[in-house]
């Protein structure tokens, strides 16, 4: 196994524990365990398990966000930009279980508080599509004005629900499901 094997090992093996189990109850010693790698061999890649969280955070949004951009075309009409972003992240999140889990957990903890503080309500930076897409929208009068964080929720949040919901078995999603539930969505937040 080659250095970054066990660095890749390691992070797969505590998104899976987290998203099993949460933050508290996957101790490093436990991701060593299961990785097969001496919990000395995690702290050379991270200094602690703070790090580590953040990290995997931070891979899991970039390879969300590369399936979310993935034929997303900043030109095409308003209405068809957010089908797009919607049809991408509830796929990315039904056919990537673990991760959506792990968001799921991150998002609603002291570690997803302060990232959404920042990258929602703080000084636009630039690279943050769903932003982008609500302030072009309200501007063009094409959705309702509204807070960023209430434009989100309305489009967004019920996509959660329904990932969740499709995870757990208590509803299947196919393709038709998805974009009735998309288009709902759209409904909830145009003029």
């Amino acid at each position: 196994m080659t250095i970054t094997n066990k660095r890749d090992k390691v992070v797969q093996t505590a998104l899976e524990l987290i998203a099993e189990h949460g933050f508290h109850a996957a101790p490093m010693s436990m991701v060593a365990n299961r990785s097969g790698v001496a919990v000395g061999t995690i702290y050379r890649y991270f200094e602690n398990k703070d790090v580590l969280i953040n990290e995997i955070y931070r891979e899991v949004e970039a390879k969300l966000y590369h399936v979310l951009l993935e034929g997303y075309a900043t030109e095409n009409p308003f209405r068809e930009r957010f089908l797009h972003l919607g049809t991408a992240l509830l796929r990315y999140f039904i056919e990537n279980p673990l991760d959506f889990r792990y968001l799921e957990q991150f998002h609603n903890s002291p570690y997803g508080v302060t990232f959404r503080r920042g990258k929602i309500l703080g000084k636009k930076e630039g690279g943050n599509v769903f932003r982008d897409l609500f302030e072009d929208g309200v501007s063009q009068q094409i959705i309702k004005d509204l807070p960023l964080l209430i434009l989100f929720a309305l489009a967004f949040g019920p996509l959660l629900d329904v990932a969740r919901d499709h995870i757990l078995g208590f509803i299947t999603l196919d393709d038709l499901l998805i974009t009735r539930t998309i288009e709902a969505c759209w409904d909830g937040i145009r003029r």
